[in-house]
């Protein structure tokens, strides 16, 4: 029994080894099974990864051509554009270097004028000596004869020799008179007039007629009764606000603002609107409105100033300076609006600086300020030159701006190119036709003061006012009056002209004398 259990035993054991044996065999050939299968994965995984690298290598390639292509291409149009901006500057540099060149001419040939024009100078200043020589001992060769012949006293002598002087004089004054016209036409007056021409041709604006009244259109004809109110206190109270006269007559379904001042009336116009469309039309609504419309115009009056400051190109202007402009758009001169003749002459004040090499935005900043004074004329006394100049030097205006605002009106004697620049701009602005408006008595005034001032003149034989009164034409008798005193009689006019009289712009003062030859042939 013993022995039969150890034979099991030794069997269980012997068939536990070969179990064991055999697991380890199968399991060794499993594992060596998966381990081909994953070499043969991982191989595939390796030819395919391979691939993969070789087709990104061709694509990498690729790209790469292109973008060396693409930044090549790029390269080559900056470089080209390059190229292109470098002949531009260096075509401006040229076109500056001949600027200057011809700049340097000009002031060659200014200079060689002067110096010729001083050698000139100097020779009649010695031509000036030997007559002044010559006239004195002429002057005792006659005072010696008169003594002699004519058996005369000192004193009568004299009285005599003084007006044979002064006649003589007066000849060699209009000889020299025509002599330096001509020659200031010559030198000046030619390149004056390009600039007054450019300056007129790059600048040109539309003229803005005011009138003194404005009229209101109604909604029906009853509406004037509700205008009027009970007893008629609704229209005085409109009239007490807002300080114009309105106007009710037989105008169809209108009432008509009258009054002298058009921003008075301007604030009228808009508060009847809202009444009219609001419908509440009392004294205290009435009140209501117009101080609404009064604090709305302050602000639109500031408004105005700034964009006419913008245009022009002017800045920096202080804003009581800003408001005064706007100001000027509801103001008139000889029909003429303020403000917009203000930036006209700023516009030529500049192109003129422009061609004169002159300081240009203060030429603009003079011309528009020019006529600040008009804004407050009627509250201050003085001429508006002066209000102006004032104004301008309270608020931080320059000493040159300020003493061209006083004198475009000669109201103190002109200093500077910038006061002259002013005064041309304003009379170019002023006198062109349609700029301005004159009353039929004042135009014939005029044309009647003209003529007579030129009749009052001996040797006359006929003048006439034409062009609307800005030129005279003076016909003179050959006879008596020689060609050095027809010179001389014009400067005598156009000086009475503008000491009697009061004018825009200015007034051409034109003598024509003819001699005329005459005979018959029998």
């Amino acid at each position: 029994m013993t022995h039969t259990y150890i034979l099991m035993a030794f069997s269980l054991v012997i068939v536990l080894v070969a179990g064991f044996a055999l697991g380890n065999w199968w399991r060794n050939r499993f594992y060596l099974a998966k381990l081909g299968e994953l070499n043969a994965y991982s191989q595939r995984i390796i030819s395919d990864a391979e691939r993969d690298v070789a087709n990104i290598k061709k694509e990498a390639q690729l790209q790469g051509q292109d973008l060396v292509f693409q930044m090549k291409s790029e390269c080559d149009k900056e470089l080209n554009e390059r190229r292109l901006e470098q002949k531009k500057q260096e075509d401006r540099l040229n076109q500056k270097e001949e600027n200057y060149e011809r700049r340097s001419e000009n002031l060659t040939q200014r200079e060689a004028a002067a110096a010729k024009q001083e050698a000139e100078l100097v020779q009649k200043e010695k031509s000036f000596v030997l007559k002044s020589e010559e006239l004195d001992r002429l002057i005792a060769d006659e005072v010696v004869k008169t003594e002699n012949l004519a058996q005369l006293t000192s004193n009568e002598a004299k009285d005599i020799l003084l007006k044979k002087m002064e006649e003589q004089a007066r000849h060699e004054g209009g000889r020299l008179i025509r002599r330096i016209e001509a020659e200031a036409r010559e030198t000046a007056d030619k390149k004056a007039k390009e600039i007054l021409a450019l300056a007129v041709k790059r600048y040109a604006s539309d003229y803005v007629a005011e009138h003194t009244i404005s009229v209101v259109n109604l909604p029906s004809e009853d509406m004037k009764g509700r205008i009027i109110g009970r007893e008629g206190r609704n229209i005085r109270a409109i009239e007490a606000v807002t300080g114009v006269d309105v106007i009710i007559d037989d105008t169809p379904e209108a009432v008509i603002l009258s009054s002298f001042s058009p921003l008075r009336r301007e604030i009228a116009r808009q508060s009847l609107e809202r009444l009219i469309v609001d419908g509440r039309i009392h004294p205290a609504r009435i009140e209501e409105v117009v101080a609404k419309v009064s604090e709305e115009m302050e602000l639109s009056l500031r408004e105005v100033g700034k964009e006419a400051a913008f245009d022009v190109g002017v800045h920096g202007i202080h804003n009581e300076l800003i408001k005064l402009l706007g100001k000027l758009k509801y103001r008139t001169s000889y029909a003429q609006n303020v403000l917009q003749h203000s930036m006209e002459v700023a516009f030529l004040c500049g192109i003129m600086a422009a061609e004169l090499e002159q300081n240009v935005k203060q030429a603009k900043r003079a011309g528009l300020l020019h006529d600040i004074g008009k804004a407050v004329d009627h509250e201050v006394e003085g001429p508006h030159g002066l209000i102006g100049a004032e104004l301008a030097k309270r608020f931080g205006e320059s000493p040159a701006v300020v003493h061209a605002i006083m004198a475009h009106h000669e109201d103190v004697p002109p200093e500077t190119i910038l006061d002259v620049l002013v005064q041309a701009a304003d009379s170019l602005s002023g006198a062109r036709p349609g700029a301005r408006r004159e009353m039929m008595e004042t135009y014939v005034k005029r044309l009647e003061d003209l003529e007579r001032i030129a009749n009052s003149y001996s040797g006359i034989s006929k003048s006439y006012a034409i062009q609307a009164g800005r030129e005279i034409r003076i016909m003179v008798n050959s006879d008596a009056v020689s060609d050095d005193a027809a010179a001389v009689m014009a400067n005598d006019i156009c000086r009475q002209v503008e000491k009697e009289m009061t004018y825009p712009g200015q007034i051409k003062v034109t003598v024509i004398r003819e001699t005329r030859a005459v005979n018959f042939a029998k």
